[in-house]
């Protein structure tokens, strides 16, 4: 065999090994008794140190050497692993293990402390989690900006500043829209109960409608709605609430998105480093876009009021077209992922600057709880009542994303972008969406975005998708033009 023969079989036991590692979180955060948190901490660090191990072999570097590329696939191949080889190389085994271990236990205590509203009892295991990820930042960083070295990991090639300048042209237009919607009547409430197992079966139908693949995949419930696995084991939760069944639906939409991506790679690619989303920029550009510019259409939304009517019989608004407002009303909420189009990446802003000083160390612990709540209340003028509707409502901390947050923002950015050609390339896309008949936009993402998996770096995923260079001005266009009409401003 060939070093390239070599590299990538050796590769596609380290991507086996991976799935089972997201197996264990998948079970941890669905099914897992709560007594078994302390064991599958030690599991999962085991199964880390083994990666780790694999990810560091002195063999990868003498294959990666000598291995000769033939093809475009083959030279990203070596692309991605090499840089996987780097980063791991650059932190120790022990300390890998560890944070795998404590970001597991860190979990568990997280969603009993937001149970509780009981902040103080979570801080000395998130304190764990910042220094944890504070000694990899400074391995990773070769001491360069530590908070830069955590966001390459999910966004890689982009930097904080670029965030930070992305952030402040933001801004000034989306404050600008969010002001001039406060002034203007407010949309319609979606009132009433909407039984669990009724919202579940639509969820499903739902999810069917946009090509989630149901023989590779499955639907359950969790506290934080996340998808799960890639190649030919996808799979999505999502969470009910029987007097707001938007939830339900629309993060079931989300996640189908994240799903969609993983299971419509070429099937090539699949256990190989190409086999999985680029960047956790272009994956949320495919949930979002698919909850937003497509779910939360007014097309699609008159094709789903009739499907709730059918569900749950008459609703508390007066047509397709109110319920299509009562979907985008666009209301000052605690919650990130129950926010609206306008404000959501407002919430995004606020945790990257925090983190990003947290991790900077400009922005001490004990002190994140009162910087959470001045700036909440200075960005979205109400005040935090409470840790759930607070900095204990995402589960992103306690596990130790730092530097995931404001990929949110980009995978925004990314589906703006997208749907600008989307439209110009699909003309009777509304026409479809009516019909509840989203495939031609599945199929125009499938086939510009979603069967190249990780082929090109993530920026030059979108541009090659799109033809044009990233900018954040179609998304403000496409969000000042779809809440203008829907507001009659």
């Amino acid at each position: 065999m060939s070093a390239m023969d070599d590299l990538l079989a050796y590769q596609r036991e380290t991507e086996a090994l991976g799935q089972v590692m997201g197996r264990l979180g998948w079970d941890q955060e669905t099914v897992m008794p709560r007594g078994a948190a302390a064991q599958r901490g030690d599991e999962i660090a085991a199964l880390e140190g083994v990666l780790h191990a694999r990810r560091t072999d002195p063999r990868l570097g003498d294959w990666l050497a000598q291995a000769v590329p033939t093809s475009e696939a083959e030279e990203a191949q070596l692309r991605l692993i090499a840089r996987s080889h780097d980063r791991a190389r650059k932190v120790p085994g022990r300390l890998a293990a560890e944070i795998a271990r404590v970001t597991s236990v860190s979990q568990g205590i997280w969603a009993e402390a937001r149970r509780a509203e009981d902040l103080a009892g979570f801080l000395p295991v998130l304190g764990q989690v910042v220094d944890l990820r504070r000694q990899e930042a400074q391995a990773l960083s070769d001491g360069g900006d530590a908070y830069d070295a955590l966001l390459d990991g999910y966004e890689p090639g982009m930097t904080g500043d670029e965030i930070g300048a992305l952030f402040d042209r933001m801004r000034p237009r989306i404050v600008a829209l969010r002001e001039a919607l406060r002034a203007a009547p407010q949309a319609p409430d979606l009132t009433g109960r909407f039984p669990k197992a009724q919202q579940l079966a639509l969820a499903e139908e739902i999810a069917r409608a946009f090509g989630y693949d149901m023989a590779r995949g499955r639907i359950d419930e969790a506290v934080h709605p996340f998808s799960s696995g890639s190649f030919n084991d996808v799979r999505i939760t999502t969470r009910v609430n029987e007097v707001e069944p938007l939830g339900c639906l629309y993060s079931t939409i989300h996640e189908v998105g994240h799903a969609g991506y993983e299971q419509n790679i070429d099937q090539a690619f699949g256990l190989s480093a190409l086999g999985q989303g680029v960047s956790m920029g272009v994956h949320e550009s495919q949930s979002r876009i698919y909850e937003n510019q497509l779910g939360r259409s007014p097309a699609f939304c008159h094709w789903l009021y009739g499907r709730m009517v059918d569900r749950f019989g008459t609703l508390s608004v007066a047509g397709p077209e109110e319920f299509a407002r009562a979907v985008n009303a666009v209301t000052t909420g605690y919650i990130r992922t129950e926010a609206d189009e306008v404000h959501y990446n407002l919430h995004i802003m606020l945790r990257f600057d925090l983190e990003r000083a947290l991790m900077r160390g400009d922005l001490a612990l004990e002190d994140l709880e009162a910087a959470w709540n001045d700036r909440f209340a200075a960005d979205f003028g109400i005040a935090v009542d409470r840790p759930s509707n607070g900095m204990l409502q995402d589960v992103h901390w306690p596990v130790g994303l730092f530097g995931y947050f404001p990929t949110y923002s980009l995978g925004n950015v990314y589906a703006g972008c997208l749907h600008a050609a989307l439209r110009a390339d699909v003309p009777g896309l509304d026409a479809d969406l009516g019909r509840g008949d989203p495939s031609a936009a599945l199929a125009w993402l499938r086939h510009r975005v979603q069967v190249h998996g990780g082929l090109r770096p993530p920026r030059e995923t979108i541009e090659h998708a799109t033809g044009a260079e990233v900018s954040e001005a179609p998304l403000l266009d496409y969000l000042e033009g779809k809440f203008t009409a829907l507001y009659g401003l």
